[in-house]
């Protein structure tokens, strides 16, 4: 395979590396480190092209006495690679590649791989989430001890969420992302496929989200799905459990330390509910914004609102009288920007205001937990009983006293 080194001037220094595609009048450098360097204005000094020899994966065979473990890619950041010919960073995934480049994992279990999607987790849409809820119950119908799912991170939360609600699963179920690529020396993608192969065999019976705690490679948290969310750009450790303690700590070397409560392993008998009302809508409120949204999306169909109020839950009280409008046919649920905290609309005259036109407090649960729970009870269920449930704890998402 070719590439091409070339060696350039550019801001005084002198930076040289392999070329990767770029647009016309930039070039991009992937440089000794592994980090990619960019620049509009340089001076080629030197250029030399390369032969790269082609890397195949190694077979991966059966170990007898490993337990068998699925892994499901939809693509993300994790399952992602350079290509050092054409500079493209592609999903490649089956089971040589990922124990090719994490050897640990064929120490750990079988492995069994598959890429089901290869996009990019803002573009996952309620239709993939569903198709994916149905493999994951094939695989564990099919004997695997567990379930892997690489995910990119920016929308994992929405989709841990969304498989809590539609499988109840005897076996751990196990989203697993990175913040940087694996070609990166701070990459956190290894620890966290090995940490998530660790919470696949454990005694584990629901959905869970497995990343870094810490900026170090100390140990990885298992986060329940439906209370997790990543909540920073770029760290390792941007997910966080929320309103609730993660379920537990998993080092590299398989040691596992439960912190709260969880389901285990063969708790539950496998079920899937695999549908999702998609004429669902989630609302950050700000001061100023007019209830006439409200009318935009009821007019168009929908009948699934999920209100982020500011503090306790609250909206302006010019938008009373169109919540109570809309009540009357519609599942209406207020949770908090806030994020950590509950939902308590009986302090203050606006709150009470809001119970009274039919508005449902979401308790503790994430506005992005509560938008993917709307979609599933108004899918399953007639309005009157999705009113009650939204209230129910069912997969873990709400908890009834807070904790500080």
């Amino acid at each position: 395979m070719k590439a091409k080194w070339v060696k350039i001037k550019a801001k005084g220094r002198i930076f040289e590396g392999i070329a990767m595609p770029s647009e016309e009048d930039k070039i991009v450098l992937k440089l000794e480190s592994g980090y990619n360097v960019g620049f509009y204005n340089y001076e080629i000094v030197e250029e030399k092209d390369l032969e790269i020899e082609a890397v195949t994966p190694p077979e991966v065979k059966r170990k007898e006495g490993l337990k068998d473990v699925k892994v499901i890619s939809t693509g993300g950041t994790i399952a992602s690679k350079v290509d050092y010919t054409t500079g493209a960073v592609t999903s490649q995934f089956t089971a040589e590649e990922i124990v090719s480049d994490i050897p640990e994992l064929a120490e750990i279990c079988n492995i069994d791989a598959e890429l089901l999607y290869n996009i990019l987790s803002e573009n996952m849409k309620p239709e993939n989430w569903i198709t994916l809820a149905r493999r994951v119950y094939r695989s564990i119908k099919e004997g695997y001890e567990g379930v892997i799912i690489t995910h990119g991170t920016d929308t994992m939360h929405y989709s841990s969420s969304a498989l809590a609600f539609m499988l109840r699963t005897p076996k751990p179920v196990v989203f697993v992302g990175a913040q940087r690529s694996s070609d990166r020396p701070s990459s956190d993608a290894s620890m966290n496929m090995i940490c998530s192969a660790h919470a696949a065999l454990s005694d584990l019976g629901e959905v869970v989200v497995v990343m870094h705690a810490t900026t170090s490679d100390d140990f990885c948290h298992i986060h329940r799905g439906v209370k997790v969310r990543k909540n920073h750009t770029s760290r390792r450790d941007a997910f966080q459990s929320i309103n609730y303690p993660p379920i537990g700590k998993v080092w590299m070397d398989g040691r596992i330390e439960w912190i709260g409560e969880r389901f285990r392993r063969n708790e539950r008998e496998l079920e899937l509910y695999d549908k999702l009302e998609e004429k669902v809508i989630l609302i950050k409120y700000f001061p100023g914004l007019k209830p006439d949204i409200l009318d935009y999306y009821y007019e168009n169909g929908y009948r699934g609102f999920v209100i982020e109020g500011t503090g306790l839950g609250h909206v302006s009280t010019d938008w009373i009288e169109t919540l109570e409008r809309i009540a009357e046919n519609s599942l209406v649920v207020m949770t908090s920007q806030c994020l950590w905290g509950r939902v308590c609309d009986r302090v203050y005259d606006t709150g009470r205001y809001l119970l009274k036109a039919g508005v449902i407090e979401g308790e503790d649960m994430l506005p992005e937990t509560a938008l993917v729970k709307v979609m599933w009870l108004l899918a399953n269920y007639d309005l009157e009983d999705a009113r009650k449930l939204v209230k129910e704890n069912l997969v873990g998402e709400i908890n009834y006293r807070t904790s500080y």
